[in-house]
């Protein structure tokens, strides 16, 4: 059966191409990706899948399902689609969307032949405010079976791990005054927060290897002969665990408190973007997809890395069997994130890449309808 996917995926191989080129060069941020959206969207309509645009009043987020109308297990391949500010798609989510899309579209195929129902999931936001997060929450991958993901990359690598993070944030408010004339009538809010970023430098002799924090002041005031009554700090807390974050987290509040005190500011913590849990890798379908991929040609898999960032395809893997594997799309190191990663993604090396990782999920895909144990 794998070689009716394998002649279905050369059907559409140039289609798969010109879905990544248009989303390439049509750059949208998180929660606007209206055009790559609108492209992936008709794409599985138009090959008989269900759409619905808008999901848990995101706009930019959809599902498409092709249901076979048989009993069996279903597999969700999660597409992303948003950019970089300036530097475009230089984290290849052109690419994974188009892989994903591809792939579902690849697998529905054979679908009366298994069972089951194939899902692909819109995604946005990737970078910021994560989709998957509110979809987890939302129960939208209750009842699946497995889900899978596609990253480029610069080497081709096994799912491993991410780490699990909190965005943070502190609002100090104070009490203007003349900083000349009566600083002693005024609270100093940008003196708070200069103490809590003193304080969580000092805290980091004293958490594990793991743990990641960095932020930065987003509000500190508007002019130097006033004392600033409104002081403002962002921080992306991480660790490698959401059991380690808690204890972190905790640790990091202290501080922070301790901050209005030693200032006598007030303070207000909030979350200023979604929470992400860390990635936990399946080892069985991480199995599954080696074989499948070294089957169509890709004989050197690297073992996985342990990587500091996170990604909301962590609160997919905390709900149900998941993998978010790496793909190289470039035959040189190119590093993420940079306008040459972007180029990367469209040349006819990529795109011969994404036709093997395209095909690889729909095989691994294949293998979960057929019973995969995992």
């Amino acid at each position: 059966m794998k070689d009716l996917l394998y002649k279905f995926g050369q059907e559409i191989k140039n289609e798969i191409c010109e879905i990544s080129d248009f989303i390439y060069h049509n750059p949208e941020l998180g929660n606007q990706e209206f055009k790559a959206a609108e492209k992936l969207a008709q794409f599985l309509a138009t090959n008989g899948f269900a759409v619905e645009q808008g999901v848990l009043g995101i706009a930019t987020a959809f599902t498409a399902t092709f249901d076979s109308g048989k009993p069996g297990r279903e597999v969700a391949f999660l597409c992303e689609y948003d950019a970089l500010p300036e530097i475009g798609h230089a984290c290849g989510h052109n690419i994974i969307g188009a892989m994903s899309a591809g792939a579902g579209v690849i697998l529905s195929k054979v679908l009366c032949e298994t069972g089951g129902k194939v899902h692909v999931f819109g995604t946005p936001a990737e970078e910021t405010n994560g989709a998957k997060v509110t979809m987890a929450e939302k129960g939208l991958f209750d009842g699946i079976t497995a889900a899978m993901i596609i990253h480029p990359s610069s080497e081709t690598r096994e799912s491993g791990t991410s780490s699990a993070m909190e965005a943070l944030q502190f609002a100090y408010r104070g009490l203007t005054a003349h900083a000349a004339g009566c600083p002693e009538e005024g609270i100093n809010a940008l003196n708070a927060v200069i103490q809590l970023f003193n304080g969580i430098d000092a805290l980091r002799q004293h958490v594990t290897t793991d743990v990641r924090m960095h932020g930065i002041i987003a509000k500190g005031g508007v002019a130097a002969n006033i004392v600033p009554d409104e002081a403002v700090a962002q921080f992306y807390i991480r660790a490698a665990t959401k059991e380690t974050l808690a204890a972190v987290k905790k640790q990091v509040l202290d501080v922070a408190n301790g901050a209005a005190l030693m200032t006598g500011a007030t303070l207000a913590v909030s979350n200023y973007e979604l929470s992400y849990d860390n990635l936990k890798t399946n080892a069985l379908l991480m199995a599954a997809y080696n074989n499948n991929l070294q089957s169509l040609g890709i004989k050197e898999i690297l073992p996985p890395s342990k990587g500091a960032g996170s990604s909301d395809i962590g609160n997919v893997s905390n709900a149900l069997p998941t993998i978010h594997p790496y793909i190289a799309i470039c035959d040189k190191s190119v590093i993420g994130h940079t306008r040459e990663f972007a180029e990367a993604t469209i040349t006819p090396f990529a795109h011969e890449q994404m036709l093997i990782g395209t095909l690889t999920l729909a095989y691994t895909g294949l293998d979960v309808l057929n019973g995969l144990e995992l």
